[in-house]
């Protein structure tokens, strides 16, 4: 498996398919997702330090907070954009409060991740993008030196004095860390909410079953996200020669990883195309599987059971407007940027 062989699959040279002679690496700082190992390693041994699961856990009642706020001021009857009123806000304000973000500038940082996963670098779509990125860098780099001349108790902090061995990471690291955790952290979440709210509309009584049976919920994340992954597939770079199904690909080459397409495969899964939340849970490869599992499955899986848990609550019926619903063009980020439902 691709995934479980990161020394034939470099993830080092960028994860998204792009034009030829564009290197990803020369548009972004150090990314803990653009790494190999041995870098890969330290990098992740120090930012899993600043993000355990104690840190993740005592978050669920701040969550459960942002959740009834957030629901406390949509329509009863609607209509009501769901990605703006719902699903975009919550995981933008777990991220910022958990950076130590002032809240007033939670509108910002929303704007500048839009923008950011707005732009499709399979299509050579890099100038909003680029600018949102250095936007965000120059934030976080006064942000960086705030928290280094008056710690507090947040994950900047604790990123900022993570260290294995004597070593810390770097301030261009850092800044890499602090864009992926906003995009990563944020959209995934955002589009695992809106993809769901989708397909419980589709499936009215699997609905009504999580609504009388919230103990379901958690397996029904992990059906939510293997039936419609909110990342389809991100690249790899080939160290080498791989044959598959008498395909020959050379070393050098790009190759797109799939996971939606994995997650629909029938042999693998059996009637893959069919929803079902009484699959076994560790069917799904939404996350990523090996060295690059994603860092932020606990709390993508936290906030989106603790979201339709209490939207469950509160509202056993929906209907979205797919006609007027405007999808995300982000290359392999798979979601809505606006969501009619009422």
């Amino acid at each position: 498996m691709a995934l479980a062989d990161p020394a034939t699959h470099s993830s080092a040279s960028g994860i998204f398919p792009t034009p030829p002679g564009v290197d990803m690496t020369d548009l972004f700082l150090p990314m803990l997702i653009m790494s190999d190992p041995p870098r890969h390693t330290q990098l992740r041994h120090l930012v899993s330090k600043a993000f355990t699961p104690r840190r993740i856990t005592e978050l669920e009642p701040h969550i459960h907070s942002i959740v009834d706020d957030l629901l406390d001021q949509v329509p009863v009857a609607g209509p009501w954009d769901f990605v703006s009123r719902f699903a975009g806000p919550l995981p933008a304000i777990v991220i910022a409060d958990m950076l130590g973000v002032p809240r007033k500038d939670r509108d910002q940082f929303r704007n500048w991740s839009t923008t950011l996963i707005q732009s499709n670098p399979t299509r050579g779509e890099f100038g909003p993008g680029l600018d949102a990125a250095a936007a965000l860098y120059e934030y976080f780099s006064a942000f960086l030196t705030e928290r280094r001349a008056h710690p507090r108790d947040d994950l900047m902090t604790a990123l900022v004095q993570a260290e294995v061995d004597g070593e810390q990471l770097t301030d261009d690291e850092l800044l890499g860390f602090c864009l992926l955790l906003l995009v990563a952290g944020h959209e995934t979440t955002t589009n695992l909410l809106s993809n769901s709210a989708v397909i419980l509309a589709q499936h009215p009584d699997t609905r009504r079953q999580l609504a009388d049976n919230p103990d379901l919920i958690p397996a029904a994340v992990e059906e939510l996200l293997r039936y419609d992954s909110p990342v389809q597939g991100l690249a790899r770079t080939l160290t080498q020669q791989v044959d598959l199904h008498g395909q020959p690909m050379k070393a050098g080459d790009t190759v797109l990883l799939l996971f939606g397409s994995a997650n629909r495969d029938d042999h693998a899964i059996t009637d893959a195309d069919h929803f079902d939340i009484n699959r076994r849970p560790e069917r799904q490869v939404a996350f990523g599987r090996g060295i690059h599992f994603c860092l932020g499955a606990s709390l993508a899986r936290l906030e989106a059971r603790v979201a339709l848990q209490a939207l469950l609550a509160r509202h056993r019926d929906w209907d979205v407007d797919l006609d007027s619903a405007v999808r995300l063009h982000s290359g392999p980020i798979r979601g809505y940027a606006s969501l009619p439902v009422h």
